[in-house]
């Protein structure tokens, strides 16, 4: 499940789709001057070649201007902090814009620690803010009771497939193993201050850290982004109910005519502090910060929980008022002219062929693993990609090497499944993009590929169309090319 091969220098990283790459570099680009833009109340001046038009001429360099914005972007870095991303990153927040982030992020060699949380941050966004709710919760037990990949690694495979990810090497394996312990542990916790005492912040900030460049792994991101969010329900609820009881303290102290709670590390802490806790900016700041403050409101807590007697007395006091055709039929029409390119280039059917095996991958380890009863429903980043008995079959085999018919209907099975994959992610993805933009235009380039390597599927196909299971995914097929053609038409 991890990447292969040496390290990639940026310039190897970029030189296989460099309008993609730059695409990717843009969308963050306006994220992170809209963020400025907030932050500081006013434009951010901008190279003037790196500017929306200027990018998208005609005769760009694309290596200069991607070198450009490599360098561009990480002066920005330098300037924007994780508690920023993290308050940027709203319900309103569009997912796409979400994934160029996280592309952005994982792509970068050089990475930071700031960037490490950047991402944390991104995953984690996607995690909790699902295309489709409740989307990441629906996975099947395999046979011997394991999980398959979880829906949420899936989808980051996906999005992270068009470069080369990190090894998971079997330590940080079993670092991830920790994991799952930890959420048992956070869910037993009654009381902020249990929380807060019992070590689970520095610990998971440590095991974040021993990953390394682990981190950006898909399978990584997924653990630690479900752990997140359910770590972040939790601590909100017993967050905001300390928070409530200590304001309730400082209410009857004022009932009383009193003015100061109690005393921690030295200073009085009044009422009139207290009524000045804004519990939405505590969230917001950055981890260290955050963590010095949470305590300091852990220890004015258990100050208050030693005082009963006033809360008693408080009781006793009035309140002041106010306040989702035929088999054997022939492959659709050639794609109209206008939305052909002259020829798909080596370069790109090299391209579109590595994410198919990352995708038939993906589908063989969740078939395999998964309980019978779900494991012909595959859920992929859009869409439940259905399967026909036969391609179940075809999945979980172990004669995918003979030299025999069977073998052969498989291999078939498996290509034409792989293919209908990729066109109805394409589809989508090139469904939420603005017609005639650079994302669209690069979605639809990446069609006509598929449409390519789907005839090719298809004329392969033919030999064995004698075959009932050959001859329905040949139909499949073919109605899907139909149906790319139309939408590069609309």
């Amino acid at each position: 499940m991890g990447g292969k091969g040496a390290p990639k220098t940026r310039e190897q990283s970029v030189a296989e789709d460099p309008k993609w790459e730059l695409s990717i570099l843009a969308n963050v680009n306006g994220f992170y001057k809209k963020l400025l833009h907030d932050y500081l109340q006013g434009d951010l001046p901008i190279h003037p070649e790196l500017d929306d038009d200027a990018i998208h001429q005609a005769d760009v360099d694309l290596r200069e201007t991607l070198d450009k914005m490599h360098r561009w972007l990480h002066l920005l870095d330098m300037a924007i902090t994780p508690a920023m991303v993290r308050q940027s990153l709203t319900a309103d927040t569009d997912p796409e814009l979400a994934e160029a982030l996280l592309r952005y992020y994982t792509r970068k060699l050089d990475y930071t620690e700031t960037d490490r949380d950047k991402t944390d941050l991104v995953a984690t966004f996607l995690y909790r803010h699902p295309r489709v709710p409740g989307q990441w919760e629906r996975r099947g037990y395999g046979l011997d009771g394991s999980l398959p990949l979880s829906p949420f690694e899936i989808a980051l495979i996906e999005i992270l497939a068009d470069a080369d990810g990190p090894m998971l090497p079997e330590e940080h394996v079993q670092l991830l193993r920790e994991f799952d312990p930890l959420r048992e542990q956070i869910e037993g916790y009654g009381s902020f201050n249990s929380l807060i005492d019992s070590g689970v912040m520095p610990r998971v900030r440590e095991l974040k850290q021993s990953f390394g460049r682990s981190f950006y792994h898909p399978g990584v991101l997924a653990t630690i982004a479900a752990y997140n969010v359910a770590f972040g329900a939790k601590f909100d609820g017993l967050f905001h109910g300390a928070i409530k009881e200590i304001k309730d303290f400082a209410h009857a102290v004022d009932e009383l005519g009193g003015s100061i709670l109690s005393n921690i590390d030295g200073i009085d802490v009044t009422v009139e502090h207290v009524r000045a806790m804004q519990e939405a900016e505590l969230m917001k700041i950055d981890y260290v910060e955050a963590l010095d403050k949470f305590r300091r409101v852990s220890k004015l807590k258990k100050e208050i929980d030693k005082r009963p007697n006033i809360k008693r007395a408080a009781q006793a006091v009035p309140a002041r008022s106010g306040g989702r055709a035929a088999a054997g039929a022939k492959m659709a029409p050639a794609t109209p002219r206008a939305f052909v390119k002259p020829h798909v280039t080596p370069q790109q059917l090299s391209l579109e062929e590595a994410k198919l095996r990352r995708v038939e991958e993906s589908i063989r380890i969740f078939v395999r693993v998964a309980d019978p009863k779900f494991r012909g429903v595959v859920p992929m980043r859009f869409f439940n990609l259905t399967l026909t008995p036969s391609e179940v079959d075809a999945y979980i085999g172990d004669y995918l090497q003979e030299s025999s018919p069977r073998a052969e209907v498989a291999r078939i099975l498996l290509r034409n499944v792989a293919v209908t994959a990729r066109i109805h992610t394409e589809l989508e993805e090139m469904r939420r993009c603005q017609p005639a933009t650079s994302l669209w235009k690069l979605r639809a380039d990446s069609l006509v590929v598929l449409l390519d390597v789907a005839r090719a599927a298809y004329d392969n196909s033919k030999k064995l169309e004698h075959s009932a299971d050959v001859q329905i995914s040949m139909e499949k097929l073919r109605h899907l090319a139909e149906v790319v053609v139309k939408a590069l038409a609309a």
